[in-house]
C-alpha cells in the first residue's frame, strides 16, 4: 500500500518532529543515518517535502531541514500527497489493475475496512499529534540503538 518512498518520508517528517523542540537543524546525512535510510535516497525525498512547504529547510554552513509550529499543524496525507504520484489508498492492494468491488481479488474486502481506517487518520491527524502518539506509545522510527529482542 505505501511505497518505500512514503514510508520514508514518514518517518523523516516524525524524526524532525520529535526534534523540533530543540529547533535543531538536520543534514539529509544525520537523518539518513539515525534511521538507516539510504542517504541519496532521504535526500530526494527531504527535498521534495521542503520543496512543497511539509519541512523547512535552510541552507549554509548551519543550514539543514526542521519543522516550524505551520509544518507541525499539517496532516498526516500532507506528506503521502506529495510523494505519491497517484492516490496511495486507491488501487488494488496486490496491485490488479482492474480489482473493484464488482472484480474483487482474494484480499480486497480484508484490506477495505484498514484502508478506510487509516486513511481517517492520516487525513485528520496533524504531524504534530503523530509524533505526539509515536512519544507517548513508545513506539519507535528506527531499530537503531535498540536492544536486540531475546
Amino acid at each position: 500500500m505505501l511505497s518505500n518512498a512514503s514510508k520514508y518520508a514518514i518517518r523523516a517528517v516524525l524524526f524532525l518532529a520529535e526534534k523540533s523542540e530543540m529547533h535543531q537543524k538536520y543534514s539529509a546525512v544525520e537523518i539518513a543515518e539515525a534511521l538507516e535510510i539510504p542517504n541519496h535516497f532521504i535526500a530526494k525525498l527531504l527535498q521534495q517535502l521542503a520543496k512543497n512547504h511539509i519541512i523547512s529547510s535552510t541552507k549554509g554552513p548551519n543550514g539543514g531541514f526542521y519543522l516550524n509550529a505551520k509544518n507541525l499543524q499539517l496532516k498526516v496525507c500532507d506528506i503521502l500527497n506529495v510523494i505519491e504520484i497517484k492516490k496511495v489508498f486507491e488501487g488494488c492492494f496486490l496491485g490488479l489493475p482492474k480489482c473493484s468491488d464488482v472484480n474483487p481479488c482474494p484480499v480486497h474486502h480484508v484490506v477495505a475496512g484498514f484502508r478506510e481506517k487509516i486513511l481517517v487518520k492520516f487525513e485528520h491527524q496533524t504531524i504534530q499529534e503523530f509524533a505526539d502518539e509515536v512519544k507517548l506509545k513508545g513506539t519507535f522510527i528506527s531499530h537503531k540503538g535498540l536492544s536486540p529482542s531475546i
